[in-house]
């Protein structure tokens, strides 16, 4: 992809090399600048910002290798976003492979085809585009005044049912597994309704005790039992031309479902201790993990209650039938975690992006954001995140019970790239979609851990 706006810087000692280099890229339509000495790159690249960068191995009369790759890491580690092509005269197989491992794109051996490194350029900055793309679509995503990520079929769904239910009165039953976010949703109706200005009372009626339910949600007058030393306001009272969110209403005691109903139906209630009847104008939102129709058949939740609070439903899909979603959810909470911690956000790769999309979250959001917090807390000085950082992270299940809770990280790479293999007949295309990586990277793992790859017949 040629564009005469894009930079490439040339780190090369040999002169003659870079003026060819120049001249190349010049005609090519890139904008380019050479430096002659290592100890000067890492102030030029902050300085001309280069999309690549065109990287000598050698700087002396050394032909290892070993410079260039210092450099590279180095690099690497302070500009991940930058792509590096190596390039040397003295190219082995083992050194482009050490140069790949440490995050080169590509590596050129001298002297080169012009062709041949113009095709690269291309290709890794076409790549490039499209992971910048990628990434600003997510971020896109992302903001948002609701905190309701995601942009899959279901989630816009969701949000367009959230903006028609907003604009009622109607009571709201929110279902969904744990960790499915059904308290933001609850927010989102509330911030969109004419009730915004009011309060928005949460209540977890899983964590109350019985014998407190009354105290709790309608008040109390002091005296009204041992230990009642003041007047209480209530949740219904606190929420008084507001919404009150009842999270796990499948909790609430039969005994506690009764006095609820009543509330609902009449609007009005009685403080513990007084005789006076209070009035209250409050729209109600319920949410629960639990199947509310089934209870209310085997009589485990009153019928009655469950259709004065079912007048709309809205149900949340678990995160494994929206793992579109994922990418934008991991941004979002890699970015509140370091605003937290007022540290720069790290980049996280298109491959990381896609394996954390093929897990198993059985926590659905919540757990996802458990372990992304987790990953970033570990590396927090890290510039990017990449699948390696992530998989500590994970609870992966030991084979047998003398073996250790975790797997050793390299371990359960090597045994999930030959089950790939396995699977897909050795197909090195089928088995990287299947990892959720590119061809390269897994070529890259193949040839680290000595793994054969010829294709069965």
């Amino acid at each position: 992809m040629t564009n005469d706006k894009t930079k490439i810087l040339i780190i090369d000692d040999d002169r003659t090399v870079c003026t060819s280099l120049r001249l190349l890229l010049n005609k090519k339509n890139y904008e380019s600048h050479a430096i002659h000495h290592p100890a000067i790159a890492l102030e030029t690249i902050e300085e001309f910002a280069p999309k690549l960068i065109l990287l000598d191995m050698n700087f002396t009369i050394d032909t290892s290798g070993k410079q260039g790759l210092k450099l590279l890491t180095l690099i690497r580690e302070e500009y991940p976003h930058i792509s590096v092509i190596l390039m040397t005269g003295w190219a082995t197989v083992q050194l482009a492979v050490e140069g790949m491992k440490i995050g080169a794109k590509d590596f050129m051996a001298k002297p080169w085809d012009n062709k041949d490194l113009i095709t690269s350029i291309e290709s890794i900055l076409s790549l490039h585009h499209d992971q910048e793309n990628h990434q600003n679509h997510i971020a896109r995503i992302v903001e948002n005044d609701y905190n309701i990520i995601g942009d899959s079929e279901e989630m816009k769904q969701i949000m367009d049912l959230v903006n028609r239910v907003a604009a009622t009165e109607a009571s709201v039953l929110i279902t969904g597994e744990s960790g499915t976010g059904k308290e933001l949703i609850a927010e989102a109706i509330h911030n969109q309704s004419h009730r915004v200005d009011q309060e928005f009372v949460k209540v977890n009626l899983g964590g109350i005790p019985n014998e407190l339910f009354e105290s709790e949600m309608f008040g109390h007058k002091k005296g009204a039992f041992t230990g009642a030393y003041d007047d209480r306001e209530g949740r219904f009272a606190k929420a008084n031309r507001g919404t009150i969110f009842l999270d796990e209403i499948g909790e609430l005691p039969l005994s506690n479902q009764v006095k609820m109903l009543r509330v609902l139906q009449e609007r009005t209630f009685e403080p513990l201790g007084s005789s006076n009847t209070i009035k209250t104008n409050v729209r109600v939102i319920s949410a629960t993990n639990r199947d509310l129709a089934l209870m209310a058949n085997t009589g485990d939740f009153r019928e009655d209650l469950y259709y004065r609070i079912n007048l709309l439903n809205i149900h949340l899909p678990p995160l494994r039938e929206r793992r579109t979603d994922i990418p934008a959810l991991v941004l979002h909470f890699i970015r509140s975690i370091a605003t937290l911690y007022d540290a720069d956000i790290p980049y996280i790769d298109e491959d990381t992006y896609r394996w954390l999309s093929q897990q198993e979250y059985k926590g659905n959001i919540r757990q996802l954001k458990n372990i992304t917090e987790r990953t970033f807390l570990l590396n927090m000085k890290k510039k990017d995140l990449t699948l390696k950082d992530f998989m500590p992270c994970f609870n992966f299940p030991s084979q047998s019970s003398n073996q250790s809770s975790e797997l050793n990280l390299q371990e359960l790479e090597i045994q999930t790239i030959k089950k790939a293999l396995a699977k897909h007949n050795h197909s090195i295309s089928s088995a990287s979609r299947a990892l959720g990586i590119t061809r390269s990277s897994l070529y890259r793992r193949l040839e680290k851990y000595d793994i054969p790859h010829e294709p069965k017949i």
